[in-house]
C-alpha cells in the first residue's frame, strides 16, 4: 500500500522548496546559494575553532549509494573526521556484527527466490505481513502452488502475520536465545546434526558475557573469539532442555521440540526471516548469532531454500550504509583501523592518506551524546528524523538547541528535526533524482529521475558537492551535474574490484531491473559460499565459508541474559514496538498521503485482553 501511492507523497501542501537559514531566531527563506555558503563557511569556522572532529554528518538508510559515497570522501577522506553514522546503526548494527562473526563476511548468503523452494518458513520476531508485504505476498502465494509449505510465526505479540501463519508461537521477550540454545540441544539429542557438513565447514567458538547493556557515555565492548570443540558446545547446551526453557520463555516443550523438528527434518527446506525483532534486541548480535547456529548444525544454509534471512527495513540500509560504509569504524572497503584499507581509500579519493584517521569516533547514540556534551558542535542531518527516533530523546533535543551548536537539515518536509535546526535545505526525493539503491538480497538497483525537484530542491549528493566544492575540495568533486552518478559509481566500484563484492558496471545497472553482487564475468551470484553459484569459491569444497581465515562459519555458544530491564511490581508491562502496514518510519513522508493518513491516523497502543479487563480498558 506504501509502494502503490509513493507518488502522492511528492505534493504535501507543505513541501519544503527553499532553503530557510536561521535569523534573529526565526527561519527565513533565502537563495540555497547562501545557505550553501553559509554551511561551509560555519563548517571552516568551527573545524579551526574546535577542531576537525567537532564537526559530523548523520544520514540514514533512505540515503542513495552516491549520497553516502560523498558523505564519506568528504568527511572522512577531505576533512579528515570519522563522524559519519546513519540511523541504520539504530536497526542493523547487530545484524552485521552476527554476519561478521559468525561468518567474516557482511550481508545475506540467500537472495529472495529462496521463498520459491523453501517448505518451512519460521518468520523470528518479524512482522512481514506488514513490514514486508511483498515478501510476504511471495510467501503466501508459494504456500498456495504447495500445500506442504508452512510459515511459522514466532514472536512476542499477535499480529497479522500471526492470523496469516499456519502456526503461531509466542515468547517472552528477549527469551528467543534461550528457545535458539534449546533448538540447538534437540537438533544433537536427536541425532539430526549434518555431521559430514559440520566436520567440514564448521568451527566452534564462545566469547565475553555479563557485557553490560551500553546505556551509559563512552561505553566500551569488545568481544573475544576464543575457540571450543564440539563437546564443549554440547555440554554448554545442557543447561538449555526445553523443559528448562519453557519455565523462562513460556514457549511449551512440544513446541520448542516441534521448531526443532522442522529445523532437522532432512526433507524439509527451511528459510528464517527476521528483521528489527533480533536486531533491537539488546543481545542482538548474540540472537542473530544463534540462528545462524541452528541452520549451520544441520547444513540448512546457502542453498536454494535454506536460508537464515536477515531483512532490512529501509531501501538502502545495505547498499549505502553497510557496504559504502557510513559508519565511523567503515570505509567502503574495510575499516579506518586497517592501513592497507586507508591507503586504498586515500588512493582512490586522491587525498593523502594521513588524511583518514585509523581511530573511529563515535557511534550513533554516541555521536549525539557528543552533541550534548559539546564534543560535536556542527552536525548536518539528511533523510532522517532522530528527533522523534532517538532514546532518550529529550538530552538529545535540548543538546541540539544549545547556544554553540549548528544544526542542518536537508529534507522534504518539516518535521521535529527541521524544528532544531539553523539552516534547512530543500531535498529532492528518490522519484526526483537518478541513484542507486541496495537491497536485502545484495541487489544494487539504478534509478532515473522522473520527475524534476519543486522550486531550489536538489538530491542529497549534490548539496555535499557543492559544499565540498566551497570547503577547496574541487579536485575531489570535479563532475557536472549531469553525469555525476555515473562517475560517482565507477568511482567506488574500484573498491569492490573482487570476486567476492564485485559490483555491476554503470551501464549494466541501467540496463537491468537490479543486479546481484558478487556480479563476476557478466554473472550475478544468488546464494553465496557454494562453488554452484558463487566465483568467490575457490577451496575446492563443496562449500566455502571464505570470510574466516579458517574458511569455516563459526557455531558460538551464546548464554541466554536476560533484558536489561524486566517487568515488576512497578512496572509491570512490557512494552514492546510495532509495525503498521500504512505508515513508514516517522510518518514524515505517508502521513503526506491522504488515503494513508486517513487509514491509520495517530499511533496506538495494544494490550492484551485479560489485563485490559483488568484494568477497565474497553477499547
Amino acid at each position: 500500500v506504501k509502494g502503490y501511492h509513493s507518488v502522492q507523497a511528492l505534493y504535501g501542501k507543505d513541501r519544503i522548496t527553499r532553503a530557510k537559514v536561521r535569523k534573529n531566531g526565526e527561519m527565513v527563506e533565502v537563495p540555497i546559494t547562501e545557505a550553501l555558503d553559509l554551511i561551509a563557511a560555519k563548517m571552516k569556522e568551527t573545524i579551526s575553532s574546535h577542531g576537525k572532529d567537532s564537526v559530523a554528518v548523520y544520514g540514514s538508510g533512505q540515503w542513495t549509494i552516491p549520497d553516502g559515497y560523498v558523505a564519506s570522501k568528504l568527511f572522512k577522506g577531505c576533512i579528515g573526521t570519522n563522524n559519519v553514522e546513519a540511523n541504520a546503526r539504530l536497526c542493523m548494527a547487530s545484524a552485521v556484527t552476527g554476519f561478521m562473526t559468525s561468518f567474516g563476511i557482511d550481508e545475506p548468503m540467500g537472495c529472495y527466490e529462496d521463498i520459491e523452494h523453501a517448505n518451512v518458513f519460521v518468520t523470528w520476531g518479524n512482522n512481514m505481513a506488514e513490514m514486508h508485504p511483498v515478501l510476504f505476498s511471495r510467501m503466501l502465494a508459494a504456500r498456495k502452488r504447495n500445500a506442504d509449505v508452512e510459515i511459522i510465526d514466532f514472536a512476542t505479540r499477535t499480529t497479522r502475520t500471526s492470523q496469516a501463519a499456519d502456526k503461531s508461537i509466542l515468547f517472552k521477550p528477549q527469551t528467543d536465545l534461550a528457545v535458539a540454545n534449546a533448538i540447538c540441544y534437540e537438533i544433537i539429542r536427536n541425532n539430526w546434526v549434518n555431521r559430514d557438513f559440520v566436520n567440514k565447514h564448521v568451527s566452534f567458538r564462545k566469547g565475553l558475557t555479563n557485557i553490560g547493556y551500553g546505556v551509559e557515555d563512552h561505553f566500551q565492548f569488545q568481544d573475544k573469539a576464543e575457540g571450543i570443540n564440539f563437546a564443549e558446545f554440547e555440554a554448554f547446551l545442557k543447561d538449555y532442555t526445553p523443559e528448562r526453557v519453557e519455565k523462562i520463555s513460556g514457549v511449551s516443550a512440544s513446541d520448542i521440540r516441534y521448531l526443532a523438528s522442522l529445523y532437522g527434518d532432512p526433507k524439509k527446506k527451511v528459510t528464517s526471516f527476521w528483521c528489527m525483532g533480533m536486531n533491537q534486541h539488546t543481545r542482538g548480535t548474540w540472537i542473530n548469532n544463534l540462528v545462524y547456529n541452528i541452520h549451520l548444525l544441520v547444513g540448512k544454509i546457502s542453498t536454494p531454500g535454506n536460508s537464515p534471512f536477515s531483512l532490512t527495513g529501509q531501501p538502502s540500509a545495505c547498499g549505502t550504509v553497510r557496504e559504502v560504509g557510513t559508519l565511523t569504524h567503515k570505509l567502503p572497503h574495510g575499516v579506518v583501523m586497517n592501513e592497507h584499507d586507508r591507503k586504498m581509500a586515500a588512493e582512490i579519493w586522491n587525498v593523502p592518506v594521513e588524511n583518514i584517521d585509523p581511530k573511529p569516533t563515535y557511534h550513533t547514540v554516541e555521536m549525539f551524546r557528543a552533541l550534548d556534551r559539546g564534543d560535536i558542535r556542527f552536525i548536518w542531518i539528511q533523510v532522517t528524523n532522530p528527533m522523534v527516533t532517538m532514546p532518550k530523546l529529550k538530552r538529545y533535543r535540548d543538546g541540539a538547541l544549545k547556544e554553540d551548536r549548528f544544526i542542518v537539515v536537508s529534507d522534504v518536509y518539516p518535521t521535529p528535526t527541521t524544528d532544531v535546526a539553523d539552516v534547512i535545505l530543500p531535498a529532492a526525493m528518490w522519484i526526483e533524482q537518478e541513484g542507486m539503491f541496495g537491497n536485502s538480497e545484495r541487489r544494487t538497483q539504478h534509478f532515473d529521475e522522473i520527475v524534476p525537484p519543486p522550486g531550489e530542491a536538489m538530491s542529497d549528493t549534490w548539496q555535499l558537492i557543492e559544499v565540498a566544492r566551497r570547503l577547496g575540495y574541487e579536485k575531489q568533486f570535479p563532475w557536472s551535474q549531469d553525469e555525476y552518478i555515473g562517475k560517482i559509481w565507477e568511482e567506488y566500484r574500484r573498491f569492490h574490484d573482487s570476486p567476492k563484492h564485485n559490483m555491476a558496471p554503470y551501464e549494466v545497472l541501467r540496463a537491468r531491473p537490479g543486479v546481484q553482487w558478487p556480479f563476476v564475468n557478466g554473472r550475478e551470484t544468488r546464494w553465496r559460499f557454494n562453488p554452484k553459484y558463487d566465483p568467490a569459491c575457490t577451496s575446492g569444497e563443496d562449500f566455502h565459508f571464505y570470510g574466516h581465515k579458517d574458511n569455516r562459519a563459526w557455531i558460538w555458544a551464546r548464554p541466554y541474559e536476560p533484558a536489561a530491564e524486566s517487568p515488576d511490581q512497578e512496572y509491570n508491562f512490557w512494552l514492546n514496538t510495532g509495525r503498521v502496514v500504512e505508515h513508514w518510519h516517522t510518518g514524515s513522508m505517508t502521513r503526506r498521503v491522504p488515503v494513508l493518513h486517513n487509514a491509520m491516523p495517530s499511533s496506538y497502543v495494544e494490550i492484551n485482553p485479560d489485563d485490559a479487563a483488568d484494568l477497565g480498558v474497553v477499547n
